[in-house]
């Protein structure tokens, strides 16, 4: 029995289409001012933790480098007083 109605719907009814309004422009929330000043403020905000991220990385990764040197300067020193 399903395929009998199935047969029945003509094909050109399954077609969907879409309306817009043509007084919304589509993106017009992100061309207006204030949505633009958010967004490049929190842009700024991700920036500046991204940035801060980076540089504690980095400076725990010189102070791991400064103990690795300290401990290779000891045993430097180490080998050259028993020469």
């Amino acid at each position: 029995m399903l395929t009998v109605i199935a047969r029945r719907v003509p094909l050109t009814r399954l077609v969907v289409s879409r309306s817009y309004t043509s007084s919304v422009k589509e993106g017009s929330v992100a061309q207006s001012k204030g949505f633009s000043k958010k967004e490049k403020a929190h842009e700024d905000e991700y920036a500046r933790r991204h940035e801060a991220e980076l540089l504690r990385k980095l400076k725990a990764e010189i102070e791991a480098k400064k103990e690795e040197l300290a401990r290779l300067q000891e045993k430097h020193d180490e080998v050259n007083s028993k020469q």
